[in-house]
């Protein structure tokens, strides 16, 4: 038996060392030390043997295992180092160049809007304050001077909720504009306020190049003794120019929103055609940025501030808008679409 064990130790080890490549190493391994190699086969053998037998040959089977095994082992880290260090046409490689960098992603760019807006607003004195996704009726409609039977509800129809009506509030939907957030604001907070707030919207409707049907908004709202339409301007005049730049035409217009009295629009030049008209602007030459206006009073007294007291301004605006028009964007689905190709001009 002990004979045998030599004669397989001195066959894998003459074999052992004249390999060149992984596969016949493991090849190799297979061979005398797999589960049905001699040497496995000697070591299950074992129990018939005497004691003194069963000792010797148990000793030199696992004696020349462990030196297989280390011979083997020696002989695969001999193959890596060949290969690292030289290629098939004799040429070295430095192991110590840079690995491949892996890509790094950044902020969307309506993510980047939402900041960069948001900041503009802040260094004037407005808190950033968010809402519920899922709204009451209440806050939706009925406290911005939308009743059930009103017609400007036929412009918002949306996403109810299977869920049980409240006595006052009614039923839950997904909320169609961000002023819902105004609504909750004027209830829960006392004069003076000045909040901007970005939401995300959902309306039930076609999508085209400047429709979604889920997209965002970012409204605002001041409330303070003596508020006049001129501050609703200066504040609007200052964020344009700071966001599109000191050149941007801008022109106001009248307006007609259920929640503010009196109404507004505001329109910038577009920056694709150049106010000479095209598909982004319907031929028009310019594009409507947003609606503003001073907060109706009812509005204010649904949420518990007197208007003889207090008088206030609101603005909404659809948000992709804004990246458009400072971008030139001709179709506002680019923005969803996930395609890196675009999505890495920003």
């Amino acid at each position: 038996m002990l004979d045998k064990i030599e004669e397989i130790k001195t066959a894998a080890l003459e074999q052992l060392g004249g390999i060149d490549n992984a596969r016949d190493l493991e090849a190799w391994r297979v061979q005398y030390l797999g589960k049905k190699s001699q040497l496995t086969q000697i070591l299950r053998s074992l129990a018939n043997l005497s004691i003194e037998e069963r000792k010797a040959a148990g000793a030199a089977a696992n004696r020349v295992k462990k030196e297989l095994e280390s011979g083997a082992s020696q002989k695969n880290q001999a193959l890596r180092e060949a290969e690292l260090t030289s290629s098939t046409t004799g040429e070295s490689i430095d192991i110590s160049l840079p690995g491949r960098s892996l890509p790094v992603g950044h902020r969307h760019p309506i993510t980047r809007a939402i900041d960069e807006i948001c900041d503009i607003f802040i260094s004037m004195g407005f808190q950033v304050i968010q809402g519920p996704d899922v709204e009451w009726d209440y806050y939706n409609f009925e406290a911005l001077n939308i009743p059930a039977e009103h017609p400007s509800r036929d412009d918002m129809s949306t996403y109810w909720l299977d869920s049980e009506p409240d006595d006052k509030r009614g039923r839950m939907l997904l909320r169609t504009h961000g002023t819902a957030v105004s609504a909750r604001i004027i209830e829960t907070m006392k004069p003076p306020i000045r909040a901007i707030e970005p939401s995300r919207v959902y309306r039930y409707e076609a999508t085209d190049a400047t429709h979604l049907n889920i997209y965002h908004n970012m409204d605002g709202l001041a409330v303070d003794r003596g508020i006049t339409m001129g501050d609703l301007k200066g504040v609007l005049y200052e964020f344009v120019h700071r966001y599109f730049g000191p050149r941007r035409n801008i022109r106001f217009r009248t307006g007609f929103f259920p929640f503010v009295e009196p109404g507004a629009e505001l329109d910038i030049e577009c920056i694709v055609c150049k106010g000479s008209g095209c598909r982004a602007c319907g031929n028009v030459g310019w594009i409507e940025l947003l609606g503003c206006g001073m907060t109706h009073p009812d509005v204010l007294r649904r949420g518990g501030i007197d208007p003889e007291e207090y008088t206030s301004f609101a603005f909404g605006m659809g948000l992709e808008r804004l990246p458009m028009q400072r971008y030139g964007v001709e179709d506002m689905r680019l923005f969803y679409n996930n395609d890196l190709r675009f999505l890495k001009q920003f």
